[in-house]
């Protein structure tokens, strides 16, 4: 077993995935990599020398770097197929696809870890919570559709939140009579079932800049590989879409805008009158190098995407690999749908 490498699949399905983990340290050698739809916690076994020895990734969706190597892979195929590789790479996605993924969803990952007996509010709930992706959450809206109680509605909030399957932000506030304090947004994990339960089968242009939010997002997750984005909103209905803390640069402020003309000062400059240290960064599809622009004493940075990425994890260049070794041989591209594998308008 010297130098070996274990790969467990969907770890959480065995009886006593924490003791196959114990053991592992009987072998020091041997590395584990398994997977499994909610995250490790470290203080759930006494054995402190597991917490020292397990390393957890967040798997998130096809981020930017993936499609680079992907052969340089439209967005707009990204956008509407979704990142999970196995719907991004077949030559054409029928809609089933979605509901085996939705059927497999509850009895692989829901069924094992939550004691819900019946699938079709479940599914419901999920069905409508991922059409209205990127709006603010209230439970009442979804009870009567679903046919049951507003509890068991939280409850199914919080299924999906724990298997990764919907991304709730909470509201980032200091508990100010005008700002919003409680009411989270949720964000479903990934576009192509945005645009499934929307019913898209092509890309309108009034559709991408929602969906350019998302992409913001899952990158923002894939870099900073932890569920800590917030967004801001007062009761006037100014909204910031996503409220990063950190000790390098204090309170940003960041806006997923596709078009940097489009981008409205106002938001930002109501959320700074409140909280006035900290960058101001618009995140365009259409900005290629960075610019300042003050707006009145507001000054915002419109950055693209992948300089984004820079600040927030300087390291890897464009052509570096962040999600691993390069591999000897690399996959073929995949094929492009005429209809769908053109670029987005810019």
């Amino acid at each position: 077993m010297d130098g070996k490498r274990i790969i467990l699949d969907e770890i959480h399905r065995l009886e006593n995935p924490l003791g196959i983990l114990e053991a592992a340290k009987n072998f020091p050698s041997v590395r584990i990599i398994a997977t499994s739809p909610s995250p490790f916690r470290k203080d759930s076994h006494p054995d402190a020398s597991i917490s020292d020895r397990v390393a957890q990734m967040w798997l998130t969706p096809m981020m930017s770097q993936d499609l680079t190597d992907f052969y340089g892979a439209s967005l707009t195929r990204r956008f509407l197929r979704g990142g999970l590789p196995s719907f991004f790479a077949r030559s054409k996605l029928e809609d089933s696809g979605f509901q085996e993924w939705m059927d497999d969803f509850w009895a692989k990952d829901i069924q094992p870890l939550f004691r819900f007996t019946q699938r079709d509010p479940f599914q419901r709930f999920m069905e409508l919570l991922f059409a209205r992706s990127g709006e603010l959450f209230e439970a009442v809206r979804y009870a009567a559709p679903c046919g049951v109680s507003r509890t068991t509605i939280t409850k199914y909030l919080e299924a999906l939140e724990a298997t990764w399957a919907v991304l709730v932000l909470r509201p980032f506030s200091t508990r100010r009579p005008v700002e919003i304090v409680t009411a989270p947004k949720t964000y479903v994990f990934d576009t192509g079932f945005l645009c499934h339960f929307r019913g898209w089968q092509e890309l309108r242009e009034e559709d991408y800049p929602i969906i350019w939010k998302h992409w913001v997002l899952n990158e923002l997750c894939t870099r900073l590989q932890a569920p800590t984005v917030q967004y801001w909103r007062d009761k006037r209905g100014h909204e910031v879409d996503f409220v990063l803390i950190s000790q390098e640069r204090g309170i940003v402020a960041l806006t997923g805008q596709w078009r940097a003309g489009d981008f409205d000062s106002a938001n930002v400059q109501a959320f700074r009158y409140h909280y006035p240290d900290g960058p101001n960064w618009v995140v365009c599809n259409d900005v290629a190098h960075e610019y300042g622009h003050n707006f009145g004493n507001l000054k915002v940075e419109f950055l693209s995407l992948e300089e984004m990425a820079k600040r927030l994890c300087p390291g890897p260049g464009p052509q570096e690999s962040t999600r691993g070794e390069t591999p000897d041989h690399p996959m073929a591209p995949p094929l492009e749908s005429p209809s769908n594998g053109e670029n987005p308008p810019t």
